[in-house]
């Protein structure tokens, strides 16, 4: 079965890029387009597409409108948003992504329009495959309904391969390390976990969210005022601190390095990205394995691919403690799964459960 897509954006050449993009890949098929978001709406419900394109700066009515209409409407269509790579448009995808978005693609600028055309069929198809599968998963956990609430199981352990290496052990003189990495589904998943720690955790949280520059503040923002805990983008050299969260800047890596006292140093840098992300997660566990083995919780929430396995691997070697999220909680189950199957995670929980997964962990000690 085809997955029906309807296209939505106030200008002419996007609606043809974007058209014409989707056309390109196999089950898919293009049953529409708007040019604004009451016309939108109408064509959903004419249509009643599987997934919309929709543009997220518009006059008359933009994306935001759309989504909080498609809300009071009950319209089931998943939603892609497409936006601009500023300020506004930053702050706007991450509203979105709050409302519901599936996810969002920057809408590419440079180059040639067949350039333009190849990226965002390159950007569209795995987000689309992802889509299909989350959607099989939801119609398959509904036919086969709930007897019992989900609950909290222990990951199938398997062992590590090859001799452990020697772990650094160096003085330490920070708060216990909670690091989080994060991609598709990402804010709504921030969302639910972060307002549920309690502002005397105790530990810094750190959090790898995939996603490019200015969306990364308005989203610390954002989770910053629904939690106990101060939510900031991370900076350049400053010191992690307890009851503190901490958002890796899009578009770089953030890693970790020991001050001259022990604590723990955010480092902001430029490096290039890893599997395909900056930032990316492996990229800040490994940072965290290395300079401080047995002293953080670890949690791998839903996206796309396999980062932080990578990092995990090292991360257990210092016995750090691991958790993943459930497969049905998930937006998409791909970093999650990739942790399970590699045998680095000690808990799988449902989404509404990390927390208390996470306080735990913290309350009985980081090795």
């Amino acid at each position: 079965m085809s997955l029906r897509v309807l296209v939505v954006d106030d200008t002419v050449v996007f609606r043809r890029i974007v058209s014409d993009a989707l056309a390109g890949l196999p089950g898919v098929e293009v049953v529409g387009t708007a040019s604004n978001g009451k016309l939108a709406l109408a064509r959903m419900e004419a249509l009643r597409p599987d997934l919309v394109t929709l543009d997220i700066e518009m006059p008359e009515m933009n994306g935001i409108e759309v989504l909080e209409a498609m809300g009071r409407s009950r319209l089931k269509a998943g939603v892609v948003v497409l936006s601009s790579l500023t300020t506004r448009g930053g702050e706007m995808t991450v509203r979105a992504l709050e409302l519901g978005a599936f996810d969002f693609i920057t809408k590419p600028d440079r180059g040639t329009a067949a350039e333009n055309l190849a990226c965002l069929r390159e950007s569209l198809q795995p987000m689309l495959r992802a889509f299909e599968r989350r959607r099989d998963i939801r119609a398959m956990l509904g036919r086969e309904g709930s007897a019992s609430p989900p609950v909290e199981v222990p990951a199938p352990h398997l062992a590590l391969h090859g001799p452990e290496p020697p772990v650094l052990r160096r003085a330490f003189a920070g708060p216990p390390l909670v690091l989080i990495g994060v991609s598709t589904g990402g804010p709504t998943a921030l969302a639910a976990v972060l307002p549920a720690l309690p502002r005397d955790l105790n530990a810094a949280v750190l959090i790898v969210q995939h996603m490019p520059a200015m969306f990364t503040k308005p989203l610390a923002a954002s989770l910053g005022r629904r939690s106990a805990l101060r939510v900031t983008e991370a900076q350049e050299g400053e010191t992690a601190r307890a009851n503190c969260v901490y958002l890796a800047p899009g578009g770089s890596q953030m890693k970790v390095a020991a001050g001259s006292r022990g604590e723990v140093v955010l480092r902001i840098t430029d490096d290039p990205p890893e599997n395909g992300c900056k930032p990316a997660v492996d990229y800040l566990f490994r940072s965290v394995a290395l300079q401080f083995p047995g002293r953080s919780v670890a949690a791998i929430l839903t996206g796309m691919g396999n980062d932080g396995t990578a990092g995990l691997r090292l991360l257990k070697r210092g016995r750090c403690r691991s958790i993943a999220q459930d497969e049905a909680s998930c937006v998409v189950f791909g970093m999650p799964r990739e942790a399970i199957a590699a045998g680095v995670i000690d808990t799988v929980a449902p989404l509404d459960r990390i927390a208390a997964a996470i306080v735990r962990s913290v309350r009985e000690g980081c090795a």
